[in-house]
């Protein structure tokens, strides 16, 4: 099967493409490379390195594409997590709802704020948290959910919303790998009372180290998550709570501004390809089952389901495809959260899920004849393959 002409990795003709990558950097741009390494020398010449004007304006453009009143630049997504649940006042004796398939960054931010994850299972089509999975999971120490819209797909919000107000609880979204997607007509991050962001390199907005932001319509809020991040302190050596350093550095700031005026149209790249993989995918390979596709998708990670996924990996290595695993371990399962006592069979959607999933690669400006290698390489698994490849990940996992 090929759904697309065979075109080598430059996009001319002719010559059949025999390696794929799992993703791609911006070193693989020669134009924005040479921009964003002017962007490295404007900082350094300036000694401008912590917070400051880049961060700032950083700040005020990330709000507008949001379409958010406030932003505030952090150090990491995990901190983005950890910053708004402390600023939420949900510690020490409370519990937060939130979904065992997702990368461990969003029960460790829980933990972090002195909180209790309880994890839930998701949804065997969508592989994301349901409202009915937070209602049965509901009960007297329970202050927060947390829906993660994970692979950049979209949760469903609007139940989610609505149980929440009627319990009472707050809605903060785990947005770090969903930037640019909508809900209903509104970006994510916008929907509950905070969204969290991570900008890690292979993020679909990704810096040059780590990075995150919090987006909230609700200035207390937004001030409180800024007091924290540098110490508590405000004034000058005036510290008004235990805070942290969790700033979003200059440098990456700087280097963010430039990146999110092509954040749109990678993401529409993003979506070409993933429509395109899907198409070609659909009905060709039995044992290969595709994502849920209903809600907005800005396909941060284009994830199928396999029983003998392992096999399909090794498939696609010996043809020269990159693939991953996100994620390998469900959070319940991992050796972090054993205390928890959420033995095997616990949360079985979410550990069946670990068992059989696969992403696929897939990066804005992926050609034509890397797209049709992937297809092909897909089609031409038979199944029944012995193994358990792992192949080299380069910056192919999602950290917070």
């Amino acid at each position: 099967m090929s759904a697309v002409a065979p075109r080598d990795n430059t996009g001319s003709p002719g010559d059949y493409v025999r390696e794929v990558a799992f993703t791609q950097m911006d070193r693989h741009d020669p134009a924005l490379l040479e921009e964003l390494l002017g962007v490295v020398r404007e900082v350094a010449e300036q000694g401008a390195f912590t917070l400051g004007h880049h961060v700032e304006a950083f700040e005020q453009e990330f709000a507008a594409y949001s379409e958010s009143e406030f932003a505030i630049g952090v150090s990491s997504g995990t901190e983005a997590l950890t910053l708004s649940l402390r600023a939420l006042g949900i510690g020490t004796g409370d519990e937060v709802i939130l979904p065992a398939n997702s990368f461990i960054a969003t029960a460790e931010a829980v933990s972090a704020a002195g909180a209790t994850p309880r994890l839930v299972d998701v949804d065997a089509d969508s592989h994301l948290i349901t409202a009915e999975a937070i209602q049965a999971a509901i009960g007297p120490k329970v202050r927060c959910v947390i829906p993660v819209h994970l692979y950049g797909a979209t949760v469903d919000m609007d139940p989610i919303l609505t149980l929440a107000s009627e319990a009472g609880i707050s809605v903060l979204e785990d947005a770090c790998q969903a930037h640019g997607a909508r809900y209903k007509g509104r970006r994510v991050g916008t929907l509950g009372d905070a969204g969290c962001f991570s900008f890690y390199p292979a993020k679909n907005l990704g810096a040059w180290g780590d990075g995150g932001a919090v987006v909230t319509g609700t200035p207390e809020l937004a001030a409180q998550v800024r007091l924290l991040r540098a110490h508590g302190e405000g004034p000058r050596y005036h510290h008004q709570v235990v805070g942290v350093t969790g700033r979003l550095d200059a440098l990456q700031a700087a280097i963010l501004r430039r990146k999110l005026t092509r954040l749109d149209g990678w993401n529409a790249d993003r979506r070409r390809i993933g429509e395109a993989l899907r198409h070609g995918l659909d009905g060709a390979v039995d044992p290969v089952r595709l994502p849920f596709a209903e809600a907005d998708h800005v396909y941060h990670l284009f994830v199928v389901r396999c029983a003998d996924r392992d096999g399909l990996r090794e498939h696609l290595q010996s043809r020269g495809v990159a693939s991953a695993i996100h994620y390998p371990v469900p959070i319940h399962r991992t050796g972090a959260y054993e205390a928890l006592g959420l033995g095997a069979g616990s949360l079985p959607v979410s550990e069946r899920l670990a068992g059989e999933i696969c992403s696929l690669p897939i990066f804005p400006g992926m050609n034509s004849g890397e797209l049709a290698h992937v297809l092909d390489s897909v089609a031409s698994w038979e199944g029944g393959f012995a193994g358990s490849a792992e192949p080299a990940q380069d910056q192919a996992h999602s950290p917070r």
